[in-house]
């Protein structure tokens, strides 16, 4: 990820924030950067692939689970994303990226993104993903929600 300071800030800024529990939502609000452009000075079309880790990385840190994620040498993985681009984000332009995890079932995740300029989407996604053990496989969601709650008490 390129994003770095952005991530130590989503990270930081977290500690801060409510802790998530039942309902895994995220709200950022930032600017479109100069490295974040095209050669059409509007946001990348990879960009915002990016930005929607910055929230899972905030719905992973106000819940619990990157601690739990560590502490067991899990990873999170996405196993597929969509896009719908609406309108174009021009560089130095203010926006607000949602993501709600919607459900979840015995293997995956599923949110849908959502990008916008005051009430207007600019763009939507959803995004399908787990929690990985190397040599193990997949975590299913009930067993990592169990080792938030784990760790919670301890």
């Amino acid at each position: 990820m390129n994003l770095i300071f952005r991530m130590l800030w989503v990270i930081i800024r977290s500690f801060f924030m409510e802790r998530l529990e039942g309902r895994y939502t995220s709200s950022l609000t930032l600017h479109v950067l100069p490295n974040d452009i095209d050669i059409n000075f509007h946001m990348n079309n990879g960009r915002y692939l990016t930005i929607c880790d910055l929230n899972r990385v905030d719905v992973f840190a106000r819940s619990g689970l990157l601690k739990a994620m560590f502490k067991r040498g899990w990873i999170p993985v996405i196993a597929e994303h969509t896009m719908t681009y609406k309108k174009p984000l021009n560089i130095f332009q203010r926006y607000e990226v949602k993501l709600e995890v919607q459900r979840w079932d015995d293997k995956y995740f599923y949110m849908t993104h959502t990008f916008m300029v005051g009430d207007r989407v600019m763009a939507e996604g959803t995004s399908r993903g787990c929690v990985f053990e190397r040599g193990v496989g997949v975590v299913a969601p009930d067993r990592a929600f169990a080792a938030v709650a784990e760790d919670r008490k301890k």
